[in-house]
């Protein structure tokens, strides 16, 4: 297992000032703070880091979009709310190296001209932030995050920012939203945060494992990074393991590493020794793959785009082969339909016909068009909302129905020819891209689902 971010994670004393500076903690921003803020953002980009929050944008260039004219305030916001299914490597950086996460949003926030920064967290890490707490005021006690921070002339002062426990408050500018005291309503774009962000500033949002990969960086070169991974996938990933393996948990793997190796390697191989079934392994949000697409892929971001899915925020869950997929798909569309914020009507209506769909399914009142009633109703979602979260709904749902879709059948209750037709994305609620006319006909002349579903 490669050890770039969690080489000193194990240790228990890695929360406390003194021992975190003997491992070389904020020799990263000691090295940012004798250089111009341009310097720093050209050796990040130089790295060839992407964000570890899902989209994976190169950081560098987002950090070199903030052009600040006189008189504006930039803001520089980590996103610590973490809420997508699977994934929990932030929690493990920021419990067990606080103040690399801290060293990184320093670097950041001296890299974009930056005097303020906001950790924002999810509410249910409530205690976590305790944690950093505490790491933030050993270092400005040591005068390292504050005023003149280490006798540089640069000043910085850091909040940390609990929210309510909302998917939401994960999509940038929702964040902005709630963390300006809004309803977590996300904003239509452009403008991008870059011009109008929070209190309609210049303002950057990054991923603590992102910030955390910056710290290192600068501590140690960009080329020291990119001896890890490959040549567009640099560096190392935390992948966070969950669901039938033997060892779930957190692990750091160089980007390339053979899918099927990390399986059975770290994570013990499925539990029971069952049969693998399939595999998300980005979180929730990003389409499933059968047993035999994963065989061949590597941990990187090219090979999972290759395969019609993506490594995402690294939120891996592994399915046996004794997982029911329609009961896995119901639990997942049922969060989605909880988390959808209400602001756009697609999203706020088709996200609970599907999970309503799909309990009838299961419930055995299924009727023969719900699964082309189903696809549709994901591509009348897919593509008309603000935020990702529609979008993010209708991977798991498209892809589960067309890659296990004799499971789905086998829930309707009469036998049903399997209906091939292509969803080319954003098709109308009637017409070309939806079922063939009869089924279509059959599965819209019920009831809804009722308003308290949704």
């Amino acid at each position: 297992m490669a050890q770039y971010l969690t080489r000193n994670a194990l240790d228990p004393a890695q929360r406390e000032l003194q021992t975190a500076l003997r491992a070389g903690a904020y020799l990263g921003f000691k090295q940012a703070l004798s250089l111009p803020p341009q310097e720093v953002v050209a050796e990040i980009d130089a790295s060839g880091l992407r964000g570890r929050g899902g989209a994976g944008f190169p950081t560098g260039r987002k950090w070199s979009f903030i052009h600040a004219k006189e008189g504006q305030t930039v803001y520089l916001l980590c996103n610590a709310d973490e809420s997508e299914p699977g994934t929990f490597k932030d929690h493990y950086l920021i419990e067990r190296d606080p103040h690399l996460v801290l060293e990184g949003v320093a670097i950041g926030a001296y890299a974009i001209g930056a005097h303020r920064a906001y950790i924002y967290m999810r509410g249910e890490y409530a205690s976590l932030a305790e944690t950093l707490a505490a790491a933030l005021r050993e270092a400005m006690a040591a005068d390292i995050i504050g005023p003149n921070c280490m006798n540089s002339g640069y000043d910085l002062r850091i909040t940390i920012q609990l929210g309510a426990g909302a998917y939401i408050c994960g999509e940038e500018t929702g964040l902005i939203q709630s963390l300006e005291g809004r309803r977590a309503y996300p904003r239509v774009r452009p403008p991008f945060p870059a011009v109008h962000g929070f209190l309609q500033e210049p303002t950057v949002v990054n991923n603590v494992e992102t910030l955390a990969c910056a710290a290192r960086i600068m501590a140690e070169g960009a080329e020291a990074f990119k001896d890890h991974g490959t040549g567009r996938s640099a560096g190392t990933k935390l992948i966070s393991v969950s669901g039938a393996v033997e060892r779930p948990g957190v692990y750091e793997v160089e980007l390339g590493y053979p899918l099927m190796e990390f399986l059975q390697g770290e994570a013990g191989g499925i539990r029971g020794g069952r049969g693998l079934k399939a595999i998300i392994p980005g979180g929730t949000s990003v389409p499933v793959l059968t047993a035999e697409e994963a065989a061949p892929l590597t941990i990187d971001y090219e090979s999972m785009q290759s395969a019609g899915t993506m490594l995402g925020s690294g939120g891996m869950i592994v399915f046996g082969d004794d997982t029911s997929m329609p009961q896995a798909l119901l639990r997942i569309a049922e969060f989605y339909a909880h988390e959808s914020c209400g602001e756009c009507t697609p999203c706020r209506e088709g996200t609970g016909w599907m999970a309503w769909v799909l309990r009838r399914l299961l419930a055995g009142e299924g009727r023969p068009g719900d699964l082309g009633l189903l696809l549709r109703v994901g591509d009348n979602i897919e593509g008309r909302t603000i935020c990702g979260l529609g979008d993010a709904s209708v991977q798991p749902v498209r892809s589960f129905i067309r890659k296990f879709r004799p499971e789905f059948e086998a829930l309707l209750p009469e036998p049903v020819q399997a209906v091939a037709w292509q969803s080319h994305g954003h098709g109308p609620r009637t017409g070309r891209f939806g079922p063939p006319a009869e089924e279509a006909t059959r599965s819209e002349a019920v009831d809804g689902p009722p308003t308290a579903a949704l």
